[in-house]
């Protein structure tokens, strides 16, 4: 199979890169893909391809470029000329673009996709239904969130036309199901991006570091964190560093360096900005607790399956996907009041101050990691697709329900 994988890929900074590097990392060694042909937004500096195990070829085309209203022409003609046996696109709502019109026109790909006759599977990481569009930095006005989620419908419903739409979290099946009365939907989860070897759960010399990921100033608010910090120093003894990992969320421009400036006078405080590839172990490896500070969510966490892999304690709160989707994978935490200082502070302290607490957390966390690897995740894709390109090639007019039969055979071979 020659796979085509629409995705943002490192070192862009496009939402979704480091889910896009692992889907190529492991599909490679797919032993019934033959080729990767990857269609990827521009960026200056080369792709990373520095894989260490032997796999496939991959061809790089850069095609298109956030908020570029041309992105449906360019990826349409890259694909044609490519001739791939099959498509999988590593999607979300704002993936083309912050801008309307880019990002809806982006959207359309997979029911153009599924006219050329191409088997298509589109993997969307957040519905328009379970986001918050004013936590989300999208928009406050009550008219324009009206247009927003007629909008979305319609786009969901151009998404929906790929043979089979993969979501990650079981309430995002459900709801598609039942307002769109869908029944090519398919719950494949996130899957850990990485499973190291048992980590060593002890702690290096030093302060005890507080780290959040990701990409911060919408729903992810570090103010929270900081001073949540500054209470535990407020009542105790404990050496604490706090480090914010990542950059501004591109709805956001300025906003962490705004923080920085405000809390300049906070002690043991490190913003490290955009963190390499190869430099997240070391950033996992060092940090005692992974603290998620979200008003909302929007999907399912990659930070928190890297929490996981590095066998780390986390501390979040229990709201919308990020509650399921920890109780369905198996992942435990210390849940906090969203927007509450005093609760994140006491979460925060019980795990500190707990070394065994920390541990035990530690450990089950990266059970729930291995459970699910990448490899693993995408063997399930790889059977879709075969399940997909046998009733096309077969010319067999089976019904969605049929195809997605699929599901329990790749689960459970």
């Amino acid at each position: 199979m020659k796979l085509a994988i629409v995705t943002a890929y490192p070192p862009s900074k496009v939402t979704l890169t480091e889910y896009g590097y692992h889907l190529v990392k492991h599909f490679r060694l797919q032993s019934e893909v033959t080729e990767i042909v990857l269609l990827t937004d521009k960026t200056e500096a080369p792709k990373d391809l520095a894989f260490t195990e032997p796999g496939c070829p991959i061809t790089v085309k850069e095609c298109w470029k956030f908020n570029d209203i041309r992105n449906f022409w360019g990826v349409l003609k890259t694909l044609r000329a490519s001739g791939p046996d099959a498509v999988l696109f590593n999607l979300q709502f704002l993936k083309f673009g912050d801008k309307k019109i880019p990002a809806a026109i982006g959207l359309l790909l997979p029911l153009a996709c599924r006219i050329m006759g191409i088997p298509t599977i589109s993997l969307l990481h957040n519905i328009l239904e379970q986001v918050d569009l004013e936590n989300a930095g999208i928009t406050t006005n009550p008219f324009l969130k009206r247009i927003y989620n007629f909008v979305g419908s319609t786009l969901t419903r151009s998404v929906l036309a790929s043979d089979v739409l993969a979501v990650t979290i079981s309430k995002y099946k459900e709801i598609l199901e039942q307002k769109y009365g869908s029944r090519n939907v398919a719950l494949i989860p996130h899957g850990s991006f990485e499973t190291p070897p048992e980590p060593d759960f002890d702690m290096p010399e030093g302060p005890l570091q507080v780290m959040a990921f990701g990409k911060f100033g919408t729903y992810k608010k570090v103010e929270p964190l900081i001073e949540a910090v500054e209470l535990i120093r407020e009542r105790t003894a404990l050496d604490i560093q706090i480090v914010i990992a990542g950059t501004d969320s591109p709805n956001t421009p300025g906003y962490l360096q705004e923080v920085q400036n405000h809390y300049a006078a906070v002690k043991n405080l490190k913003f490290t900005g955009y963190v390499a590839e190869e430099d997240v172990p070391n950033l996992f490896g060092e940090s005692a607790v992974v603290v998620f500070p979200y008003t909302s969510t929007t999907g399912s966490s990659g930070v928190l399956h890297q929490a996981g892999s590095y066998g780390k304690a986390v501390v979040l709160p229990d709201l919308g996907d990020l509650g399921i989707l920890v109780r369905e994978e198996g992942y435990r935490g210390e849940f906090f009041a969203p927007e509450d200082r005093e609760s994140l502070s006491i979460a925060i302290e019980k795990i500190l101050k707990d070394d065994q607490y920390r541990i035990r957390l530690g450990r089950q966390n990266y059970k729930a990691a291995c459970s699910l690897p990448m490899s693993r995740i995408t063997e399930i894709y790889t059977g879709y697709f075969k399940a997909i390109r046998y009733a096309k090639n077969s010319k067999q007019r089976l019904a969605l329900e049929e195809l997605l039969k699929a599901e329990v055979l790749v689960h459970n071979d």
